[in-house]
């Protein structure tokens, strides 16, 4: 199944003065970028990632729609799946591309030419970029398949990138997690401000990278079991999330242009284009879950929640709206969360993989850790687990749906679990009947200035459809 114009007077100025048009200029050779200190590169590309992977703006990202959590009122094309009317992969792949990966690749380059640190200190901090780089390798990959990798962001001295085969791009990542995590305690990485994921506290970035690890390996445990297993549990052995206050999350700030994306579109913009979709507002109440407090508004009333129907017409004054948290400009975005970890583990688990408890006891967890977040009472949390659909039967359906439903403000991984797991049961779209994608199509500039290499990855992935599997994806 299933950019680039920076200018940075002060760090307070990068996170004011970005807009969306600074960055429109793809022809600006990557060879030869702006002079910027590491720091602000660090930080605009961790801001930059953490926006895209929040943002539910129709032309850059509609991983809420193909995961199901959200439809739209008017405009029919995404929940439908039409997604080159607006380009969004192109949009997606130049904002990882160039405003990530590429800043950090240039960081990188900084770091080692500054004077002024220690070895160990560079050694740290290059591990701190890696561990973003990866996150926002796999994030591509899981995306689109192969793609360019070794010879990626060449600028003028190749324009024309090869891609790289998916499942040698994740042995690398794996290779480079792995060789990131253990470097991370070597000295004091970046630090204060400039850290806007843990501040400078490097036992939190261990946790984050070997949880990172956990997630990459488990994405490739039904293709490469040994492989996941061996890197599922030395990731557990070298530490992975213990808790909330583990979480990688970006904080936002209450006015613009610090807020997050999501009160961008709902609020900021006085629209009405988004409703919650029936397809999690019928588990939701099926389960009685008392996430449907937070995910899901009360505009009809008290516990009362109707779905829009996927993919059709839907009326903003009939349908349940989105949640009060996310109409809220201070919502963190989430890159990794520890419900994540934890379910990560419960299917570890299931796979016989020696991760510290069984698979019961993670499942709970990850569904406690879940409904901590979004401040469920504890008695409200045992009486879910011990509901008859709730409490662990051992089946994947059942662990699917909780990741699912647990992933709501990380939509992207909703996704995944989607296609990993071919659970749950997703509708089709009500306007054409559409499937659901497993992957984006490449880009279309991809195919007009670089189409013998797109032409081959296409040839190589099996098609370049939104119906080809990505290599981890199996039936």
């Amino acid at each position: 199944m299933k950019k680039y114009i920076l200018t940075f007077i002060a760090l307070a100025t990068l996170w004011s003065c970005q807009t969306d048009e600074q960055y429109e200029d793809l022809n600006r050779d990557p060879k030869n970028p702006t002079d910027v200190a590491a720091d602000f590169l660090f930080t605009s590309a961790t801001k930059d990632l953490a926006r895209q992977m929040a943002s539910p703006n129709v032309n850059i990202n509609i991983f809420r729609f193909i995961s199901q959590y959200w439809t739209t009122t008017t405009y029919l094309d995404e929940p439908n799946y039409n997604i080159n009317n607006r380009n969004i992969p192109q949009n997606h792949w130049n904002r990882l591309y160039r405003w990530s990966i590429f800043n950090l690749m240039d960081a990188k380059e900084k770091v080692q030419e500054e004077a002024l640190l220690s070895d160990a200190e560079k050694t740290t901090r290059i591990a701190q970029i890696e561990v973003l780089e990866i996150y926002t390798w796999q994030v591509l990959v899981d995306t689109f398949g192969d793609i360019p990798y070794t010879e990626a962001l060449g600028g003028a001295d190749n324009i024309s990138p090869a891609y790289d085969d998916a499942e040698t791009i994740y042995n690398d990542l794996i290779s480079r997690i792995s060789t990131a995590s253990a470097n991370l305690s070597a000295g004091q990485g970046f630090a204060g401000a400039t850290d806007l994921l843990y501040n400078g506290d490097m036992g939190k970035w261990e946790k984050f990278a070997n949880s990172l690890q956990l997630r990459l390996a488990m994405q490739v445990s039904d293709v490469n079991p040994s492989l996941a297993q061996t890197n599922a549990e030395e990731a557990y052995s070298n530490g992975v999330f213990e808790s909330n206050a583990d979480n990688a999350l970006l904080p936002f700030q209450s006015a613009p242009p610090n807020t997050n994306p999501l009160w961008e579109d709902l609020v900021q913009s006085g629209r009405s284009d988004y409703v919650s979709a029936n397809t999690v507002v019928d588990v939701l109440n099926e389960l009685d879950d008392p996430r449907r407090s937070a995910y899901l508004d009360t505009n009809l009333g008290e516990d009362t929640y109707v779905g829009g129907v996927y993919g059709a017409s839907n009326s903003f004054q009939n349908f349940t709206h989105v949640g009060d948290p996310f109409r809220d400009p201070t919502n963190p975005g989430i890159l990794m969360d520890y419900a994540e970890v934890r379910f990560l583990l419960a299917d570890a688990a299931q796979n016989g993989f020696a991760v510290g408890g069984s698979a019961e006891e993670h499942y709970e967890a990850a569904i406690t850790a879940s409904m901590e977040y979004w401040n469920v009472a504890e008695g409200e949390i045992e009486d879910y687990l011990s509901d008859g659909d709730v409490a662990y039967d051992g089946s994947e359906d059942q662990l699917a749906t909780q990741f699912w439903l647990a992933m709501y403000d990380n939509p992207f991984q909703g996704w995944n679990v989607w296609r990993r797991f071919d659970a749950p049961e997703f509708n089709l779209p009500a306007s054409t009947g559409n499937d659901v994608p497993v992957r984006y199509t490449y880009p279309i500039n991809e195919q007009n200035l670089n189409e013998a290499n797109w032409s081959a990855a296409s040839d190589a992935i099996g098609g370049d459809e939104q119906g080809t599997n990505i290599f981890w994806d199996v039936e």
